[in-house]
């Protein structure tokens, strides 16, 4: 089969590798699409190694279809169309894969805008519901909020009925949060966010702030923060090392969290993917939560797709598909704001 192969100068190869035999757990799926995360971009850099074990292709999920099984899978699973949360090997013609981590792909949506779903509806989640402790009520800022997992999380914290605002990096980025359901949404780079966030709710703050900025942010936070409120950090887009002043934390009994969802278990994946799907898929299949499909790409063209999301100028996934298609068509499932679906890609 053909992969993505990481150069030693950095680069991406499509290049032919050996096919993956499924482990007595796992099914073989024949990948059609594909997701690309900020995790692989961070590991074609060499600054964040796959788990152990895990496979040295790129590619943290995909969907596709199955077509062979572990001896101990029903031989009934050939022929599934799923997605699935992957340690690596998902820039593929063919992954293996634990069938607990396997997803079906939703009635109405196609195969290639699946891909989009199983690392951000388990990141979302583990890190809104499992860690956050939202419930209808709450009052959430999610930074980032127009990237791919921000765009999930918006929709899915406004159909669990918490107040939701977000932040990001352009106007038409802020607009295009406010329109996923948040109230409001504010340039992160332009504007006083503690004073904002303070005069939307009433001087309160917020309960939850999800952040993919890292240590260099939680002193901004603290100062949009309710009392006894809670900061998850998802992401280091904004460096892994920094220094913060603990006293006005203790102050109002805050708590932070950083998450990691590659390094845990696959029984604990297992069960952060089953919650996903329970509380998810029926959102899906009514139109209420949908991925948001900035483009797609070739899979063999993964470098020009990486280099499209560091340019931060993309809004919701990128996707990489066997056999693109340019404009709206295969774009089936995806959220209308998709700017995929208005402009040919490919």
């Amino acid at each position: 089969m053909h992969a993505i192969t990481v150069t030693s100068d950095g680069a991406l190869e499509w290049a032919e590798v050996d096919t993956p035999k499924p482990g007595t757990n796992d099914v073989l799926i024949r990948v059609a699409a594909s997701a690309l995360n900020r995790a692989d971009v961070l590991q074609r850099r060499g600054l964040y190694p796959p788990p152990a074990g895990a496979s040295q292709v790129l590619g943290l999920e995909c969907a596709g279809e199955i077509v062979e099984v572990g001896e101990s899978v029903s031989a009934h699973r050939i022929g599934e169309q799923v997605c699935a949360l992957l340690d690596g090997g998902g820039y593929a013609e063919y992954v293996s894969v634990d069938e607990t981590l396997t997803l079906p792909v939703p009635e109405g949506m196609s195969v290639a805008v699946a891909a989009a779903l199983p690392e951000v509806a388990a990141t979302v989640w583990s890190n809104l519901v499992m860690v956050g402790q939202a419930q209808p009520g709450t009052t959430i800022l999610v930074h980032g909020g127009a990237s791919g997992i921000g765009t999930t999380a918006i929709q899915a914290a406004a159909a669990l009925g918490c107040r939701v605002f977000a932040t990001a990096g352009t106007g038409a980025k802020t607009k295009a949060c406010i329109e996923l359901g948040a109230e409001d949404a504010w340039d992160y780079r332009q504007e006083d966010l503690p004073s904002l966030v303070l005069q939307s709710t009433g001087g309160r703050g917020v309960d939850l702030v999800l952040d993919n900025v890292g240590p260099n942010n939680l002193d901004r936070n603290i100062g949009l923060l309710a009392r006894e409120g809670r900061i998850v950090i998802i992401g280091s887009q904004g460096g892994r090392q920094g220094s913060f002043n603990v006293g006005p934390f203790m102050a109002k009994q805050a708590t932070v969290h950083a998450t990691s969802l590659r390094q845990r278990g696959r029984p604990e994946k297992g069960e952060i993917v089953r919650a996903a799907q329970k509380a998810f898929w029926p959102l899906i299949e009514s139109g209420q939560l949908l991925p948001v499909v900035d483009s797609q790409f070739p899979m063999s063209d993964a470098l020009q797709a990486h280099k499209h999301l560091e340019s931060g100028v993309h809004i919701g996934k990128v996707l990489l598909t066997q056999k693109p298609n340019r404009g709206a068509d295969g774009l089936d499932g995806s959220h209308p704001l998709s700017p995929a679906r208005h402009t040919a890609i490919g």
